[in-house]
């Protein structure tokens, strides 16, 4: 174990890392996240990587929250990748920031809960504050989807 972490929990850490910096890339970039361009193809793919590598961990128990948000993320692309025609691009678009949101869930309890090393931030994953922050992240995406949705309107006129 590595900090608390097992092998796989580290190999997941690592390929959800590449999601998130790609995501923040693609953002940052094009304004969303877009499959078909290179950042947008990491994202997908080292998210799918992601899920499927975290269906192996179960360090909480057995299954569980995680591993139901694996499935919906995975549900999520699927839906994403489907409606990437022009005319659905919007709903395309909101799945993609969707499944962002979803990497944000767990990095910032797992972060949280197990930073720093022997004294973490917080308690469990049920604390208010955790709660709290998850609403901040749940805002953020709404609002982020509305600008890019609003984007993409003004490029198809």
């Amino acid at each position: 174990m590595i900090y608390g972490l097992t092998y796989l929990g580290v190999i997941h850490t690592l390929i959800s890392l590449v999601a998130v910096a790609a995501a923040l890339v693609a953002f940052s970039r094009d304004g969303s996240i877009d499959p078909a361009r290179p950042m947008g193809k990491l994202y997908l793919w080292s998210t799918v990587l992601t899920c499927l590598t975290g269906f192996g961990i179960y360090q909480h128990g057995g299954f569980g929250k995680p591993h139901m948000l694996g499935i919906i993320t995975l549900v999520v692309l699927g839906v994403a990748w489907l409606t990437g025609r022009r005319q659905w691009a919007g709903v395309s678009t909101v799945c993609f920031t969707l499944t962002f949101l979803f990497h944000m869930i767990p990095a910032v309890t797992e972060t949280s809960t197990r930073l720093p090393y022997g004294s973490p931030w917080l308690s469990s994953p049920e604390a208010p504050e955790l709660q709290a922050i998850t609403g901040v992240l749940f805002v953020l995406f709404v609002i982020g989807a509305i600008v890019q949705v609003r984007r993409l309107k003004r490029h198809q006129k």
